[in-house]
Order: structure tokens, then sequence, then C-alpha cells
């Protein structure tokens, strides 16, 4: 019993020391990045939003489905997160409105992190250092909704635009590769991504059904989750391209490993789906793309890696 006191008493004052040595953040989006990597925001204190928003890959998940707190796993893909700020509503069934709202979703989801809202109050409000950044930064004691203001801030700060492609589109026309420039006119006419990929994050925003839904084997509804609307049925959010050589697995299911797969899908969705339940017209007919061409489309795609996530 003696040698517990004096262990729990060692844990104390080096959380102290820690806390002593600790800078307060200098502004919000600071806060947020500290409270992105915080482990004790779980309930098992082993797993932060970075576990599954990985900064490496563009703050996506490198596997089709995350694992939570208990192991469990998530049932879609875990989205980048680099350059969402202006992109609502969130979430592949888009049932979040902004980004605020959007952090609290996996921290209190039973299988992702496993808090309560409760929890959290109490673990930030037990954390000297947690309290005095909160009262510098808002002049108030921490509680979720201002957590997940300060998280949301972080989130904010990752928008990148300056990627080759960018540099191409300013000007520079050595900043991308003759294949990616072919890739780039394939993209705008035959390839028809433009129709649901345009600048400048390379999203329309909106829900599409791309024929991933068969009502069988591939049998997430999608929007439909979220909204009940029989027309929703199968339409997930669009998602953005940029940095998407990064964040592989692709689709809400994880369902394919590489952009070369991906453009293979589109090129004929049919042969992957024969029977996909209202899908869009867009992908009615075969694009016919050529081996070059797809090849073309895949090194386009890697263009738009933004230059603090580029692998050195």
């Amino acid at each position: 019993m003696k040698m517990l006191r004096w262990s729990g008493l060692l844990m104390v004052l080096l959380l102290l020391a820690t806390n002593w040595r600790r800078s307060l953040p200098a502004t919000e989006a600071a806060l947020g990045e500290q409270l992105f990597f915080e482990t004790r925001l779980s309930a098992n204190g082993k797993i932060s939003c970075a576990s599954c928003h990985i900064p490496a890959f563009a703050f996506s998940d490198t596997s089709a489905f995350s694992r939570g707190w208990k192991g469990g796993l998530t049932t879609r893909n875990t989205p980048g997160l680099v350059s969402i700020s202006e992109r609502a509503p969130l979430f592949w069934d888009g049932r979040s409105p902004n980004l605020e709202d959007q952090v609290l979703h996996p921290l209190t989801h039973p299988v992702e992190m496993g808090m309560t809202r409760e929890k959290i109050h109490r673990m930030l409000n037990r954390d000297a250092y947690y309290v005095k950044a909160f009262q510098k930064i808002y002049g108030k004691k921490p509680d979720t909704e201002l957590l997940a203001r300060a998280i949301a801030a972080y989130e904010r700060s990752l928008d990148a635009y300056d990627a080759p492609f960018d540099r191409f589109m300013f000007g520079d026309s050595n900043a991308i590769s003759a294949a990616a420039i072919r890739g780039r006119q394939l993209f705008l006419d035959k390839g028809r991504c433009f129709e649901c990929h345009f600048s400048p994050h390379f999203t329309v925003d909106d829900f599409r059904n791309i024929g991933l839904f068969d009502g069988r084997k591939l049998n997430d509804s999608g929007r439909y989750n979220a909204t009940r609307d029989p027309a929703d049925i199968g339409r997930f959010r669009v998602p953005g391209l940029r940095n998407v050589a990064l964040t592989a697995p692709y689709m809400h299911n994880g369902m394919f490993r590489t952009l070369e797969e991906v453009v293979e899908y589109y090129d004929n969705p049919v042969k992957f789906v024969p029977d996909a339940i209202g899908r869009d017209t867009l992908l009615a007919r075969p694009l016919g793309l050529t081996a070059g061409e797809k090849a073309d489309l895949v090194a386009f795609m890697k263009s738009l890696t933004a230059s603090k996530y580029q692998r050195r």
C-alpha cells in the first residue's frame, strides 16, 4: 500500500513538472493542436484525434477503417482534414453542419474515442495547464464547446494551396509534368471528373451516388442514414482531391487501395458493381480511357499534393 501511495504521488509530481515546463499556447489554433494530439481525450488514454487523422498522410488514416479505443473498427473510411475549412456539411453522410460540431462526434462515439461530455469536461478542469490555457485564450474555464472551437481552429489552419498544380496555374509551366498536363485536360473533358471535382478544393461539396450501393453486399445507404429521404439512398459526400495521393485507401468503404484502382472504377463502374441502385447518370456509360490516359489522370491527381505534405 505504501508503495502504491508513493507511486501515485510520483505520478502527480511528474504531471505538475510537465505542466510547469509547457508554455501556454499563443493562439486558439495552437491550443487546438495540443488537444488534437491529447490522448487523454480517449476513454483508455491511448488514442487521440491524430491516431486516425495522421499528419503525414494529409490527416487521413492508412487503413480502410480506423481502430477505436477498444480496438473496434469504424464503419467508414477516415477522410483527410486538409482544406476543409470552408466545406460543409461534414462526414460522408453530411450529418454534421460544421467543424465545431464534427469535433465532438468521434470524441463521444462509443467505438472511436469512448468519452462523454462530462468526462471531457472533468479531464480538462483537473489539469492545471489546460485551465490556464483556456483562461488565456477564452477567458473562461475549459468546457466541451470551447474544446470544439479550439480543435476546429487548428483544423482550419491545415489548409494548403501550394501544390505543384497551383504553381502551374500561376504561370510556372515547369511545375508539373507533361503527363500531368495531359491528365488535367482529360480531367476536364473525356474523364468527366470536373463535373464533381472542381477548384479550389476539387469537389462540388455535394452528395452523389457513384454506384457503390447495391442493397446487398455494398449496403451502406449513405446520406439516407442522415436524412431518411429515399432520394439520398446510396449518395455520399464528394471528397476533395487535394492531397489525394496521400489519402489511400479510397471511397467511403476504403475498397480501393490506389489511385490507379479508382481510375479503373470510374472508367467502367458497371464492371465493379453491375447491380448498383440509383447510380448517377454521369456514370451511365464507360469512359473508354486508354492505359496511357489512365496513367496521365493519376499523374495529374498526384500534382495536387501540397508542398508541406510531399514526401522527402
